[in-house]
């Protein structure tokens, strides 16, 4: 789908307090149960760093078709505590640590997860980000590479007891 298409069916916007909720079940819908965030803490993420979500809203329905969410540090290494702990989120910290791009299955493959990581990138560039890193799984690699993320090799997160790959992409040096 071209960008026009995309704009045309989505407002790509920070996330809503009453939205939690709606961000909670897609991150269950999108990820295993040993990976997903819970809903405490997905809410939690809401309320302390609601700047670092962008959504992408489905015009026609006004509800969440999917969302990019982290964290901002002046660390540079991706651990597991971030996905438990908001308050290591510092917002004024030089890097993001993402911690899930969700797409609903619907609106996969129309390159929606793209448009966000970009939009994502875009907007961070802008408040003098350095980095945005993340891990994914193997069979994730390949995709975050074409979005301009660098595999870094094998993670040091453990995280849901899985093998994960450090990924990043310098924004500003």
């Amino acid at each position: 789908m071209c960008k026009k298409k995309l704009y045309g069916q989505f407002e790509f916007r920070n996330i809503l307090p009453e939205e939690a909720e709606q961000a909670a079940e897609i991150e269950k819908i999108c990820f295993p149960p040993n990976e997903a965030c819970s809903k405490p803490i997905m809410k939690e993420r809401i309320i302390q760093a609601p700047e670092f979500f962008l959504v992408a809203a489905d015009k026609e329905t006004g509800k969440l078709a999917g969302f990019l969410n982290g964290l901002a540090t002046d660390e540079e290494v991706f651990r597991d505590a971030f996905f438990e702990d908001v308050g290591l989120h510092n917002p004024t910290g030089r890097n993001v640590m993402l911690l899930g791009l969700d797409v609903l299955p619907k609106y996969r493959g129309k390159g929606l997860a793209r448009e966000l990581v970009s939009q994502y990138f875009f907007r961070e560039r802008n408040r003098g980000r350095k980095r945005i890193i993340l891990t994914c799984l193997e069979p994730k690699v390949k995709m975050y590479e074409k979005m301009g993320f660098c595999n870094y090799g094998i993670a040091a997160s453990s995280w849901g007891d899985e093998q994960w790959y450090e990924m990043g992409c310098v924004l500003n040096t």
